[in-house]
Formats: structure tokens, C-alpha cells, sequence
């Protein structure tokens, strides 16, 4: 566990929001903007100016590194007007039921298993991309490429969940079959599954920040694959912000406010990894600082005005049709299950 002070260097509000303020004019200066497309959900309307419609917004907590703008918006989302915000921890991979049961207003999860809940019709709403990159398939020495784990034994914490998703698009993007080919192994734990990998009992796992820094700390297994700086995967976002319909239908303007607060944290974590570390050490995220400030570091959290979330979610929705996991088309997900309206607001009034 890092020992040093959490306190040190931590910056007061005033410089944590000059800080926030310099990311996002030096980074936007930086970016080229790309339009979306334009697709928009039938039951949003067009105003997302004026007062809040609440001021409490609950976020969904999970145990990734590569989260860290949720933890970073704190501040950001009380200066847009949230006078309660709020970290609730989710169990497991439960986002989206924990978002459609009311216990949490906004999720940021993996683009891939967003997809699934929208093909069967759960009224979830994605928003924005936040980040590019953060899954790395780690192999023992049988495993030098993906078309490798043809036959072999992948652990994964649950059929369906970011993991599984995220290998089952690698697996069909170079033609296996997701259902044949693999020898799924269902291990919730990431210490089992280490021991497991380690004793040779499996050939590769998929892990998120700060697992495969772990790994290699430990020289335990190799790198496979690093979906930070691996084509095709590094070209679409990892991880997406989403939220109910039914939040974003009665609440637009907390919702482009929100929103807005999670584009600038992403800024800061781009410009100022070492702040970003800290805030996920000091929500409990981990608690290891070096861990935690080489997955930020390592993350192109810079590409959320450059790239096209639209291009993600096709992308994802295409994998998963191949391998029979969702039976709608892309197009189909898309009208479903974005709204690119913020986003596309705040590109502009970011810019500069």
C-alpha cells in the first residue's frame, strides 16, 4: 500500500477548478472536433437551459482505476449547482439494474454491455464517451495472440459482464466463435483468478486498471493485448456515461450539467493524472497510489472530442450481432439507446 500523504499536494478548491478550467482550453486547442450523427431519442425535448431540476446526483461507484473522472467531478458537479452528490457503490457488474431501479442517477461502464440491456429493450439512455482504452488480455506463454485462445480457458467474472463482453468482440472480430472456441471459466475473483493463471490452470484473463499493472508488477503473465494502444480496439471508446431514460426525460438540464462536470474531470485527468490518483485512492477505489497514477497515466483520456461515440456503440453492436450475443441491427441500438444531443452542446461550448 503507497504511504504517502494523502493531503500532500492536494489541490484547494479554487486551484482544483483553475486546473479544471486550463485542461479544458489547452486540450480542446488540441483536438479536432468531429460531428456525431445526430441520432436522437423521440422522447427528449430540446431545452437543457435553465434551473436544475434537482440538485442531488448519485453516482454509480465501482472498484475500476480507469473510472476516474467520476471521482474527480465531485467538485465539478457542485459548481454546475448539485448541492448532494453522492458515490453508491455497486456490487458486481450490476450498473444498469442499479440505475433502472432508482438507486443511482449516472454509470459509466464499458460501451460493450451497454448494448445488451438496450437489445432487450431496458430503457437506459447512453450520453458520452469518456475515456478510450483500459481492458488488457494477459496470457501465459500459449497465448501470443487472440486467434491463440481457440481451445483454451479464459477466465471471466460472469457471462455478460464487461469482460466477457469486451473478449467475446475480440474473439469474433478475428472469426472464432464465441460459443465453440473458448472454454469460458466463470471466476468473480481476480486473486483466484491470478492463482488460477499463474498455476497454468487457465491461459489468459482479461483485466481493468489496476489489475494489469498488478500482473506486471508480480511478473505474472504477458500482455496480449492493450486495448489503450491496440488497433482496432484503441480507436473507440472503452468506457461510456449513461443514465435512465426516465432520469434524462424529467431532468435535462441536470443531465447536460452532469455530463458537462464528467467531460472536464476527464480533462483533469489528462492534464493532471497525479490529482486523478489521488481522488480514486481517497474514494476507496484502491488503495494503491502507484498502481492507480500509472493506469491514469497510461490512458487516453484526451480523444473524448476527437472520436465519435456513435462509431463505438456501432462497432460493439456489429461484434455482438456476429457472435449472436444481441439480435438488432446497430442502427437499431443506436436509435434506441443514445442521445448525442449534450455531448454535441458541449463540444461547442468547450471548445475554447
Amino acid at each position: 500500500m503507497d504511504r504517502r500523504p494523502l493531503s500532500s499536494g492536494r489541490l484547494s478548491r479554487r486551484r482544483f477548478v483553475q486546473a479544471a478550467t486550463s485542461a479544458s482550453l489547452s486540450l480542446a486547442g488540441a483536438s479536432l472536433l468531429t460531428g456525431c450523427s445526430g441520432h436522437t431519442a423521440p422522447f427528449f425535448g430540446r431545452s437543457a437551459g435553465g434551473q436544475l431540476e434537482t440538485t442531488t446526483i448519485r453516482l454509480g461507484q465501482n472498484q475500476a482505476v480507469c473510472g476516474a473522472p467520476l471521482y474527480v467531478a465531485d467538485d465539478l458537479l457542485r459548481l454546475e449547482g448539485f448541492t448532494d452528490v453522492s458515490y453508491v457503490p455497486i456490487p458486481g457488474q450490476l450498473f444498469t439494474k442499479s440505475l433502472l431501479a432508482g438507486d443511482v442517477d449516472v454509470v459509466m461502464n464499458f460501451a460493450g454491455p451497454l448494448v445488451i440491456p438496450v437489445d432487450a429493450g431496458q430503457p437506459i439512455v447512453m450520453l458520452a464517451g469518456l475515456h478510450v482504452g483500459c481492458f488488457e488480455l494477459v496470457g501465459t506463454d500459449r497465448i501470443r495472440a487472440i486467434r491463440d485462445l481457440k481451445g483454451k480457458s479464459v477466465a471471466v467474472t460472469e457471462f455478460g459482464g464487461p469482460d466477457h463482453v469486451f473478449l467475446a468482440s475480440m474473439v469474433s472480430y478475428v472469426g472464432l466463435d464465441v460459443r465453440a472456441d473458448i472454454d469460458w471459466v466463470i471466476q468473480p475473483s481476480f486473486p483466484e483468478s491470478t492463482q488460477l493463471l499463474t498455476e497454468g490452470k487457465i491461459d489468459a484473463l482479461l483485466g481493468l486498471p489496476p489489475q494489469p499493472q498488478e500482473l506486471r508488477a508480480k511478473h505474472i503473465g504477458h500482455s496480449v493485448v492493450n486495448s489503450a494502444v491496440d488497433r482496432p480496439w484503441s480507436q473507440y471508446f472503452c468506457c461510456m456515461a449513461y443514465s435512465s431514460q426516465a432520469f434524462v426525460q424529467q431532468n435535462p438540464v441536470a443531465t447536460k450539467r452532469a455530463v458537462r462536470a464528467l467531460l472536464k474531470a476527464v480533462d483533469v485527468c489528462a492534464a493532471d493524472p497525479e490529482r486523478a490518483a489521488r481522488a480514486v485512492v481517497e474514494k476507496g477505489v484502491t488503495p494503491n497510489y502507484d498502481y492507480a497514477h500509472q493506469s491514469i497515466q497510461a490512458l487516453p483520456y484526451d480523444k473524448w472530442r476527437e472520436y465519435d461515440p456513435e462509431d463505438t456503440i456501432r462497432f460493439y453492436a456489429l461484434r455482438l450481432h456476429e457472435s449472436g450475443m444481441i439480435k438488432q441491427s446497430p442502427e437499431q441500438i443506436i436509435q434506441k439507446g443514445t442521445n448525442w444531443r449534450f455531448l454535441n452542446e458541449l463540444k461547442q461550448e468547450l471548445k475554447a
